[in-house]
């Protein structure tokens, strides 16, 4: 394992690795193993002001998985987060300024992100982390085992009426393209740690509506309180890395229509949600 100088950024979630350089990223073959003790053990990895690229970013992360694949935009490996008006996304990013883990639609969730800044708006714009594997540590023994057989339904309506709530008719019939997808509220992960599976697209418990929003809303709120959450606030060139199936994620309050522009590059999953 190599040798790498960190810093802890919370008591609950983050480390900086400090003697790392955008060469460093992409040469040292030894590099991805001593990142992913790192993600297992803090969920997610700032590197500051790296000022990577590209190209570095997307050789980096395919050492650690196969890569999502974007094709809507000049590099497939990398989808670009803008509100600029020819981006192909824009209608749903603002959905990203709920919390969230990446690829929740899907059957398997995404297993990492990688986030590097690019351009920054100079008020808002940070990007908030609370750890999942922590909201499930959290609960009380009775919580435990009353939701081992929990299941919640997500859905695309549910986060996107978050930003639109009076949507049209176009925009009723495109949310309604992804299909629901089913979880359990307990993800047991193949290491044997578990943790919670919530968000703003999980829509309601299966067989129990009402109570379930109440439910989701006060697990979000217990998992994402101030004392739990990592804000970090962005500099070009930074790039992070997290733990997408141990953690909820948000970009926090900004004016959309000051330039910011992200560079995000996904690891496939590899570990269904059972």
């Amino acid at each position: 394992m190599p040798t790498i100088t960190t810093k802890k950024l919370s008591d609950q979630v983050g480390v900086e690795v400090l003697d790392v350089d955008a060469t460093r990223l992409v040469e040292d073959d030894d590099l991805p193993a001593a990142i992913l003790d790192l993600l297992e053990q803090h969920g997610v990895v700032l590197f500051r002001e790296l000022h990577a690229g590209d190209e570095a970013q997307v050789a980096f992360c395919r050492k650690l998985g196969e890569l999502v694949q974007f094709p809507n935009y000049p590099n497939p490996n990398v989808m670009e987060i803008s509100f600029d008006p020819d981006n192909p996304n824009a209608k749903y990013f603002p959905s990203n300024d709920y919390w969230h883990l990446d690829g929740f639609m899907d059957e398997v969730p995404a297993k990492f992100s990688i986030l590097s800044a690019h351009v920054v708006t100079p008020v808002g714009g940070e990007t908030a982390f609370a750890s999942t594997y922590a909201a499930y540590d959290d609960l009380s023994e009775t919580e435990k085992k009353e939701f081992e057989n929990v299941r919640v339904v997500h859905r695309m309506e549910r986060v996107q009426r978050l930003s639109y709530p009076e949507p049209t008719a176009e925009q009723l019939a495109d949310w309604a393209r992804w299909v629901d997808r089913e979880h359990p509220l307990v993800w047991t992960h193949e290491s044997g740690r578990k943790s919670l599976v919530f968000g703003a697209g999980a829509s309601h418990l299966v067989g129990a509506e009402e109570r379930g929003r109440e439910l989701l809303d006060d697990l979000e709120a217990r998992a994402t309180a101030p004392d739990r959450v990592l804000t970090h606030t962005w500099t070009v060139g930074d790039l992070v890395l997290w733990d997408n199936t141990g953690l909820v994620h948000r970009a926090c309050d900004f004016d959309h229509a000051q330039p910011r522009r992200m560079h995000r590059s996904t690891v496939l999953g590899t570990e269904s949600i059972k």
